[in-house]
């Protein structure tokens, strides 16, 4: 017996180099805004918390702020869930068309919201409420943007594009530490706490706005194009688990190692240096922007060396590098001077610079195309909420309570022993379409049946 035949699938002809470009500023600059946020809000932290958490106790009010980024990755996964089948039915340019705006939006009206001293209970309320519908939209973002430029970029050269996810990361963190340095020593304390703080949180509206621009000017992906056309389906979220959860349990386990470095090395980084370790403010975000801009400059570099090496092996570099070099590095930042403090989150950051210049061409590979976006927004948004936003809160409470402040030195190792069995076991896709870099177990045999 035969099925009928299907539509003959749309000639997708590979795009140029040009329209590639576009598509990886597009997606890039979603995360660009995202990490712009994270970077305002933790660099920001002191007058953050001094305008909607105010308390006599300092470890409280640096508490209640870094739940300001912890609360709303709760509901990261849901936004997985929602939107992810949302970019697999409808195509990845509509979906992340309106995750730009929501998240660019929130973050311009938090720039908006009145003090606790004005409104009261009301302040914080407010705060939570547009960080949750930023948590929500970022959701289906990372997923969403890591599959644009995966299915965009060329094969060959998926790992130099699929870098550029993650210097937008970069970018996006720099601008934000930038622009909350140059407020920081343009202006006194009570014109900070006052209004200075507000501006960069207002500056991301027009920042959303042209990534939304690039993003809707664009057709959606080639791979995407071709599944509408001739073979789309309706997947059921429990079929889509089924066939997935091999390589979702994968994801979470690798992206536990990438959210903790990022969230502890990046985001809160600057107030460990200043609360913890007793630098200045303004060293604290020169040493960090210095290094960023390195990371910058290389993270290109390593995506390319992982098309002629593999994934696997940066990856695995990265994870065993965490796991012996976490504890030395956070033993020179807690020297105090400032070669060694550079040195040490020079090495932490390098490490990170490994995974983040291969994860935007290795995760998307990980998913067949049909529940590419689904897969890889549940897994990578669930791991990211119970790991990633909690690790600066965790780590402040434990190192007061402990009095140890090598504590974030030991949470990243754990985090590397975690990722470590994962990275061996997913495949090497470095050589592969991302069309067929993955297929789901038994389809093969499925479809030669139905077709015998």
């Amino acid at each position: 017996m035969t099925t009928p035949a299907q539509p003959p699938a749309e000639e997708v002809v590979q795009p140029d180099e040009r329209v590639v470009r576009r598509a990886v500023a597009g997606a890039a600059m979603g995360n660009a805004v995202e990490w712009f946020d994270y970077a305002i809000y933790g660099y920001l932290a002191t007058n953050i918390g001094a305008n909607f958490f105010p308390s006599a106790d300092p470890t409280t009010t640096t508490m209640l702020t870094f739940a300001g980024i912890a609360i709303p990755f709760a509901l990261r996964p849901l936004g997985g869930i929602v939107l992810g089948p949302l970019g697999d039915k409808f195509g990845r340019r509509k979906v992340l068309s309106l995750t730009i705006l929501f998240m660019s939006g929130a973050t311009f009206l938090i720039g908006l919201v009145p003090s606790h001293a004005t409104i009261g209970l009301g302040a914080p309320l407010l705060l939570i409420l547009l960080r949750l519908i930023q948590g929500f939209s970022t959701g289906g973002e990372y997923g969403g943007a890591a599959t644009f430029i995966a299915e965009y970029a060329p094969d060959k050269r998926r790992g130099f594009y699929g870098a550029f996810l993650e210097f937008g990361t970069l970018g996006g963190f720099v601008l934000g530490a930038a622009l909350a340095t140059v407020f920081q020593l343009s202006l006194d304390d009570a014109a900070m706490n006052s209004w200075g703080w507000r501006i960069p949180f207002l500056l991301a509206a027009p920042l959303g706005f042209v990534g939304f621009y690039l993003r809707n000017k664009l057709e959606d992906t080639p791979a995407f194009r071709k599944l509408a056309h001739g073979e789309i389906q309706k997947v059921p979220f429990g079929e889509m688990l089924a066939e997935n959860w091999r390589q979702i349990l994968n994801l979470i386990g690798i992206v536990v190692l990438l959210n903790v470095a990022d969230y502890l090395v990046l985001t809160y980084m600057q107030t460990y240096l200043t609360k913890v370790v007793g630098i200045s403010d303004a060293e604290a975000n020169l040493s960090m922007i210095g290094i960023m801009l390195v990371m910058m400059l290389l993270i290109a570099p390593v995506g390319s060396l992982s098309d002629r090496i593999g994934r696997k092996p940066v990856l695995l570099a990265s994870a065993i590098g965490y796991l012996l070099l976490s504890w030395p590095a956070y033993a020179l930042i807690n020297m105090k001077s400032v070669l060694p403090v550079v040195a040490g989150i020079a090495i932490l950051c390098l490490l990170l610079l490994l995974i983040l210049g291969v994860i935007g061409s290795t995760f998307p590979a990980m998913f067949p195309t049909k529940n590419r976006y689904s897969g890889m927004s549940i897994g990578y948004s669930v791991s990211t909420a119970v790991f990633g936003g909690t690790a600066p809160i965790v780590v402040t409470k434990l190192i007061a309570v402990t009095g140890d402040n090598i504590v974030p030195a030991y949470y990243i190792m754990a985090a590397a022993v975690i990722a470590i069995l994962p990275i061996v076991l997913i495949p090497e896709t470095a050589r592969l379409s991302i069309s067929h870099a993955t297929e789901v177990p038994g389809t093969k045999a499925k479809a030669a049946a139905a077709t015998s």
